[in-house]
């Protein structure tokens, strides 16, 4: 998402070196190009008006920092900008109220509803530690029940059974009673949708609002509709107190305009975004945190979060006083840390949240990308556990089985070995303090704009 975008605002900063001052006519270009991405993104058009207005009002004339180039005093200005268009900081669930708390999910079919419920309602167990129940109003659609009733089970949630023959009205009702029977914390209630917003559909949702009378009413959207994103938003914000929206498949090819738009519009802050397909993939939004990464400069405090939260810490300790002790680093424990980047969204979500990882090209990307994660993990998984510990051992006829085992070429085996050996290599400086030395030596190696102070001194 935002990758244009991105890459607009990357060059803008290339054209304002050796720029004394911000003026109006070296600001010009930058702006109309700033524009450009913000219109090809999608983005409404009141929206891009007023933002460029803002942009500009701040920065003509701004003196230049002595730590800041025009280039990145701008950057300044727009990350500043586009926080605030954003909603300025996360907006997290008001759930004080007598349990069972009602959420209550709106949205068009098709914007990835029910999946979002069982994502939230994972979400709110590991997280907050809460009896989450969900119950399906869906009575139009056949699977839509039996689907929220697999995401509950992946999630860890109750799920209420409802059927066909009911209203959605007396599921959602009932399912609060029993919600309160069972002293459920949270009760997540996933509506239907439709292909486009009608009266008939609107009608059942406020009927079903003022049956259980939730205390959130999230609107789900999907990223990749745009600005009809943000008109569809409005027309529900008009027919229901909307308190926050959810932006689903953020991962796929989305301009991201509907980021930016839909606050704007409805006046309702984005609450959370999803990330991918795993029941795990659902971040709470934090605007200024996605305008760095819309900037290109990362988001390290989202993924340090994620790495307390879905790191094994005892699985990692003990990986860490193996190799100060000087034993190898073998291919199991190669496969335990690929297992573990999976569990944090893989290779791609962990590039986006690194400084600088953002202008990476989509070939580099690529080629250290998910399936190439998963290639290896099938690899060493056809390796016997004498294999994994002992590589040396693996010789032509090892070889030929291990590649036969899991689909792939002989090739593909040695590359592997190769690469374990590079790793190991490098992880023995960890025995003796020698990890800071590796972490300076690394420095050097890095590709331009990666490097520059990325890593702390150590």
């Amino acid at each position: 998402m935002f990758d244009n975008l991105s890459d607009r605002l990357s060059l803008t900063v290339k054209k304002l070196r050796g720029q004394a001052r911000l003026t109006e006519d070296n600001i010009k270009e930058t702006l109309r190009e700033v524009r450009m991405a913000l219109l090809e993104a999608d983005v409404a058009l009141p929206v891009v008006r007023e933002f460029i207005e803002r942009v500009k009002a701040r920065a003509i004339g701004t003196e230049v920092l002595k730590s800041l180039s025009p280039g990145q005093a701008l950057i300044k200005v727009v990350d500043d900008e586009l926080t605030e268009i954003m909603g300025k900081e996360n907006e997290t669930l008001d759930l004080a109220a007598q349990p069972p708390a009602v959420i209550l999910m709106a949205g068009l079919q098709g914007a990835g509803k029910t999946t979002t419920a069982g994502k939230l309602a994972k979400l709110l167990i590991d997280r907050d530690k809460k009896k989450v129940g969900v119950v399906s109003c869906d009575v139009y659609r056949p699977a839509a029940i039996k689907q929220l009733e697999t995401v509950a089970g992946q999630a860890g949630a109750e799920f209420i059974a409802s059927d066909i023959g009911q209203t959605p009205v007396d599921i959602a009702t009932n399912a609060l009673q029993h919600a309160k029977v069972k002293f459920l914390d949270v009760l997540i209630v996933d509506t239907a949708g439709r292909l486009h917003v009608d009266e008939e559909m609107m009608g059942e949702i406020q009927s079903i609002h003022s049956g259980v009378k939730p205390v959130e009413t999230l609107f789900v959207v999907d990223s990749m509709t745009g600005q009809d994103a943000a008109n569809t938003a409005k027309a529900f914000g008009d027919a229901l107190p909307l308190t926050g929206v959810v932006l689903t498949k953020a991962d796929g090819d989305a301009r991201g305009g509907a980021a930016l738009s839909v606050r704007h519009i409805t006046g309702k802050p984005i609450k959370f975004i999803g990330v991918g397909e795993k029941i795990e993939a659902l971040e709470a939004f934090h605007p200024d945190r996605m305008a760095s990464r819309i900037l290109g400069m990362g988001d390290v405090l989202s993924l340090v979060e994620e790495v307390q939260r879905k790191v094994d810490h005892k699985q990692a300790q003990k990986l860490v006083k193996k190799l100060n002790k000087g034993r190898g680093f073998d291919l199991e424990d190669l496969r335990k840390q690929m297992l573990q980047m999976e569990k944090m969204g893989g290779m791609g979500g962990l590039m986006d949240k690194m400084p600088g990882m953002g202008n990476l090209s989509e070939q580099i990307k690529e080629k250290a990308g998910d399936k190439e994660v998963a290639r290896m993990v099938a690899i060493i998984n056809s390796m016997t556990p004498q294999e994994r510990h002992f590589p040396d051992i693996i010789k032509g006829s090892r070889k030929k089985r291990i590649a036969a085992g899991c689909g792939m070429q002989i090739q593909d085996v040695n590359r592997i070995l190769k690469q374990h050996k590079q790793m190991s290599k490098m992880m023995k400086k960890f025995k003796g303090g020698g990890l800071k030395k590796m972490m300076r030596g690394m420095q050097g190696q890095l590709p331009p704009g990666i490097g520059g102070g990325g890593f702390p001194r150590m």
